[in-house]
């Protein structure tokens, strides 16, 4: 399963040590980061990730600060993000090329970490910081210099995907991998569409992809649930079955049988993961939302051509990486990862 990792806090630093220590340890950890404190002289701050993929969800504690990337910086930068601020509490003033947008909690902006930017906390904050990779929002076909340093999330596409944000950063440390790579696409797509929406580009087609995103962030956050039906679906996001089906019509599958992909995908990892080697067959197919071991073990059995028992007694550590590429789903939702 995903573990949040603390990345650093201030809190086993004498006091007079933290205002030094916070500026070194963001110069050094984010490539020469700048970081002003307003000029206070006393500093708290605690940072915490987990992953989703390779999309990153980090939570900010920490006293009012600023933080800058010249030019020169940007240009150095080895790895491209788009970062996304949500703040939980207080609020963040985003700056880049030449706008800036003020954001409090239900909202959120974003820049591009390649180029000049500065986020400013005036007072002490609580923020979600989300980072994707750029070239996963580039080759979408977004015009992201013309999007960045703007408020999103008081309504619409916009809001879910700050939901889906928020619920996957309570939820991502008790999934396992692919799950959790499953959410981060979440993420990313949630994040498309609404900018999409913001450049002014969003169509029928677009509602119905916000749906889609919508029935499989709900799917991976309650795969667990073995109520988790069509109907329910339909009841919990307030929609029709038609409009599921409609969502989900050019996946040959359905709604139903995405569910049932997902579920198999879930057990599949579960099994080839040596740390959850001591939990039964039964275990893990209940713990994926199956109620009935038999069943289980037919569709097991029909995804991947091996029974449960004899998939696990495969998935050595020696073996586990060539077969979990070599019996990976062929389902579309599968392809598309």
């Amino acid at each position: 399963m995903s573990t949040a990792t603390a990345l650093m806090t201030t809190d086993d630093v004498s006091p007079r040590e933290r205002v030094a220590f916070w500026g070194d340890w963001v110069h050094r950890l984010f490539g020469g980061l700048q970081s002003d404190l307003y000029g206070d002289t006393a500093f708290d701050g605690r940072l915490c990730s987990v992953q989703a993929g390779d999309v990153v969800l980090t939570h900010l504690s920490a006293n009012r600060h600023r933080v800058l990337r010249s030019a020169l910086l940007a240009r150095r930068s080895e790895a491209g993000y788009v970062k996304i601020v949500a703040p939980l509490a207080g609020r963040a003033g985003v700056e880049q090329r030449g706008r800036r947008a003020w954001v409090g909690p239900g909202q959120w902006s974003l820049y591009d970490t390649t180029e000049t930017y500065a986020v400013d906390n005036p007072t002490r904050v609580e923020h979600l910081i989300v980072m994707v990779p750029k070239e996963r929002l580039l080759e979408r076909g977004l015009a992201l210099h013309e999007l960045c340093a703007r408020p999103l999330g008081a309504a619409g596409v916009s809001r879910l995907a700050l939901e889906t944000m928020r619920q996957a950063w309570r939820e991502l440390p008790g999934l396992g991998p692919g799950a959790a790579q499953g959410v981060g696409e979440l993420i990313t797509q949630g994040v498309h569409l609404s900018l999409l929406d913001l450049a002014g580009r969003g169509t029928a087609a677009t509602q119905r992809e916000a749906l889609r995103e919508r029935i499989k962030r709900l799917v991976a956050l309650r795969l667990a649930d073995p109520g988790l039906t069509v109907d329910a679906i339909a009841r919990a996001l307030g929609c029709s079955r038609r409009q599921l089906y409609n969502a989900f019509g050019d996946e040959p599958d359905g709604v139903a049988g995405y569910v049932l992909a997902q579920r198999v995908e879930s057990c599949r990892h579960d099994l080839a993961d040596p740390r959850q080697a001591a939990r039964s067959i039964t275990d893990i197919a209940l713990g994926r939302g199956f109620a009935n071991p038999a069943h289980f073990s037919r569709v097991f059995r029909a995804a991947t051509g091996m029974a449960p028992s004899e998939y696990r007694r495969h998935c050595s550590p020696a073996l586990a990486p060539a077969l979990v590429t070599a019996l990976a789903p062929s389902h579309p939702a599968a392809r598309s990862r």
